[in-house]
């Protein structure tokens, strides 16, 4: 069957899946201009968790946007999928950085999802062309790559090798109106454009650490000082998940095994004691809250 792209988008909702520091983020950021956003997880603890930080920080991100008319939407939660993905035109995949669960996940949905949804991948290391090995349909499955929303609210597109054209095209028009910078990779690129870059500065940044040159307090001071960035390289690597950060720099070496594994062994020492950065309440600092 051909596939039609969505075009009743402003009565659907939009289904993220995975309520963790990332999907709970990008809900917040598409719960600003009204409609219904759906959250998904398999866990309780964690959709309560997601819910606690949606009911304060919903109303902080709207006011914020007055100036663009923003209102709150109507935001829903499932441990169901099928309810989860019930009739929604774009739905985001952002479950744990893990090869088979991302495959499983994608034929999952591309088998009970509505037949012209859009659905994206948020994976920050895999290409989506290696995560459709289920999927029946894959001219509507893309990378949709996002950062660390409201803050650092890019997108990156990126085929699969198959995705219809069409798509880039509404999700270049739709995604702005919820504050969202999009740019497309028409060509698959491992890190896509900004990770590929930012991989590259994160590990030569460990790689200083891990070499006995710098601390992590130390960097991120000269590092910000320097004007290269208004937050500290550690600082981000802790908020994003040293495990996860751990998951990126493994694939980066699967692709690459030329890269020098110091900057993976560093992040891999910090993870066996628990340091898992903002969430754990230590990670390169320790002055987090658990």
């Amino acid at each position: 069957m051909t596939y039609s792209p969505p075009t009743d988008i402003s009565n659907r909702p939009v289904a993220i899946l995975g309520a963790g520091t990332l999907g709970r983020r990008i809900a917040l950021t598409f719960a600003t201009r009204g409609g219904v956003v759906h959250l998904y997880d398999v866990s309780e603890n964690s959709l309560q968790s997601a819910r606690e930080f949606l009911d304060e920080a919903v109303p902080d991100l709207v006011n914020k946007r007055a100036a663009s008319d923003a209102r709150p939407a109507k935001i829903e939660f499932f441990t169901n999928l099928p309810d989860a993905v019930k009739n929604a035109w774009y739905i985001v995949e952002s479950v744990p950085e893990i090869l088979s669960l991302k495959i499983d996940t994608l034929g999952q949905v591309d088998e009970i999802a509505e037949p012209d949804a859009i659905i994206g991948t948020n994976s920050s290391s895999f290409p989506s062309s290696e995560l459709i090995g289920k999927v029946k349909h894959p001219e509507r499955v893309l990378n949709t790559h996002y950062g660390q929303p409201p803050e650092l609210p890019q997108v990156e597109l990126m085929t699969d090798g198959k995705t219809d054209e069409r798509i880039y095209d509404i999700l270049e028009e739709e995604l702005p109106k919820h504050g969202f910078v999009t740019a497309a990779a028409r060509t698959e690129s491992v890190g896509f454009i900004i990770n590929r870059v930012w991989a590259a500065i994160k590990r030569e940044s460990l790689a200083v650490v891990a070499e006995g040159v710098s601390t992590p307090e130390a960097f991120d001071r000269i590092w910000v000082a320097s004007g290269a960035g208004g937050a500290g390289v550690f600082r981000l690597i802790d908020k994003v998940g040293l495990d996860v950060a751990l998951d990126i720099e493994e694939n980066y070496i699967k692709h690459f095994p030329y890269i020098p594994t110091k900057s993976r062994d560093l992040l891999q020492k910090y993870v066996d004691a628990g340091k898992l950065g903002v969430k754990s309440g230590e990670g390169f600092y320790n002055d987090y809250e658990k």
